[in-house]
């Protein structure tokens, strides 16, 4: 069990055990444990190439069904295990892969402990995990400890000790723990990354993500009831890494910059109480609802940056996943309105090194103004000029599988073609650790009137050791 260190409110016991010390600053701190004997980083960390890779799904509810039809259009891989407690589940993604000529898997059901006959199997090399959150850390760990690489589902844990635990296990077994976080690969969030990388923005200073998504239409979709009972449950961002992950890229998270202290707050619960009341409860007063109807994050960094992070999946808004970048030099903004605005002396710069490597796509620098975003034509130039390497390659077929406009199935080949190269994985378990990491800090926060909570270090002082973000590439092409 972590230790909370600092003087914390006994409101939340439930979440961790904490020492009476109260530190003279007023930032609450987590204990960070020290790195096992034994057990090396996985920063960059590469396994041996596998020419195959052979794949055991667990979870084939709406995404674990998604993912079974997007494999079917990715050479080097083999499923050979579905895995779901409902038999109709795994049936519906055998009749998948029989549609599509794929070899036949063995079918896992009926038990809500089958899918550790699937991480026993001595023939997978990856288990995909896209069950209710709750059970994701679990399986994980199990599958890392049975010599499996592991890609989990959003949020990959809920709590510090699950964190922790696949920290330790994948240092331990020297096997992938990665985040299935999609949204990083969306062709707005690439493209900007690129842009990022290559100066245009200048240095990025801050950065803003939000998952805002009314779930009014979805809640009865979840199996038993699962996320809706989450959220009745747990307060607290429980939801952050839609919004937290292209930031973190963009910003070079543990890659030259760390997190240091967030301050979380929300609003009181009224439509979530209200819905579950109507829906859950006979319309009698519910429990209570924990989840506030809109929480929101800020963070700093190490190097004097910021971040704001916020969730709201229960108020009558329109659907916003907020990406925005502010640099020295320039802006980018996704949701509601997506935009760039760029320093007319930067763009001209930019400008002459794209005429100079040949680029045809030109901006116009007579149509940038200082105080709105740049016209929609130069924007569409900007991202021709910029769009990014793995765009480039996989933007047709990508939009032909689908799954989010093909974000979904670029994450799916990125995550093959490493493991295939023997390359680093796109998202590391430090990534993991520090998007998921916002649920349990932010309530923290909250049951402690809003009080400044340390952000632990997760690679244990190696957070400066890696230069940049960057993708994996065969043979370093790009």
């Amino acid at each position: 069990m972590k230790k909370i260190l600092g003087l914390v409110s006994a409101s939340i016991m439930a979440l961790a055990l904490f020492a009476s010390c109260c530190n003279s600053d007023g930032i609450i701190r987590t204990e960070v444990p020290a790195r096992p004997a034994g057990q090396e980083s996985m920063l960059q960390f590469a396994a041996p190439a596998i020419d195959t890779v052979h794949i055991g799904f667990i979870g084939l509810g709406a995404r674990g069904t998604g993912a079974v039809e997007r494999y079917c259009f990715i050479d080097g891989v083999k499923v050979v295990a579905l895995c779901d407690i409902l038999q109709e589940n795994t049936e519906k993604n055998a009749e998948i892969l029989k549609n599509h000529n794929m070899p036949e898997a063995q079918q896992y059901y009926g038990d809500d402990q089958v899918w550790k006959q699937v991480c026993e199997r001595d023939d997978i090399d990856l288990i995909y995990i896209a069950t209710n959150w709750q059970a994701h850390a679990e399986i994980a760990k199990y599958a890392m400890e049975c010599g499996k690489h592991v890609a989990i589902e959003v949020p990959a844990a809920l709590t510090l000790d699950e964190i922790w635990d696949l920290i330790n296990t994948s240092e331990r077994t020297r096997k992938h723990c990665m985040q299935l976080e999609n949204c990083v690969y969306d062709f707005f969030e690439l493209t900007t990354l690129n842009m990022a990388q290559q100066g245009l923005f200048g240095e990025i200073l801050h950065g803003e993500g939000a998952y805002i998504h009314n779930l009014t239409d979805y809640w009865d979709g979840y199996w038993n009831d699962w996320r809706l009972t989450y959220n009745r449950d747990h307060r607290g961002d429980v939801y952050p890494t839609h919004g937290i992950g292209p930031v973190c890229q963009a910003m070079d998270i543990h890659r030259g910059d760390k997190m240091n202290v967030l301050v979380s707050m929300d609003t009181k619960s009224v439509c979530g109480r209200e819905y579950y009341e109507q829906h859950r409860n006979n319309g009698q007063p519910a429990p209570e609802f924990k989840n506030g109807d809109h929480t929101m994050t800020m963070i700093s960094t190490e190097k004097g940056k910021t971040i704001m992070i916020q969730h709201d999946v229960v108020t009558p808004r329109p659907y916003n996943r907020l990406y925005q970048l502010t640099g020295t030099k320039g802006f980018a903004n996704k949701y509601p309105i997506e935009g760039y605005m760029i320093d007319i002396e930067t763009a001209s710069k930019h400008q002459e090194t794209a005429a100079s490597e040949g680029v045809s796509a030109q901006i116009g620098l007579d149509e940038l103004f200082a105080h709105d975003f740049v016209p929609e034509d130069v924007k569409n130039a900007l991202m021709e000029q910029y769009k990014h390497p793995i765009q480039k390659e996989l933007e047709d077929i990508a939009r032909k599988v689908g799954g989010h406009g093909g974000m979904d199935f670029i994450m799916d080949y990125r995550l093959i073609y490493c493991l295939r190269n023997g390359l680093p994985l796109d998202m590391d378990v430090y990534d993991l650790a520090e998007w998921c990491c916002v649920s349990e800090l932010s309530a923290i926060s909250i049951e402690n009137g809003n009080a400044p909570v340390e952000v632990p270090d997760f690679t244990r002082g190696e957070w400066n050791k890696v230069n940049g973000y960057k993708h994996a590439f065969k043979d370093g092409a790009k």
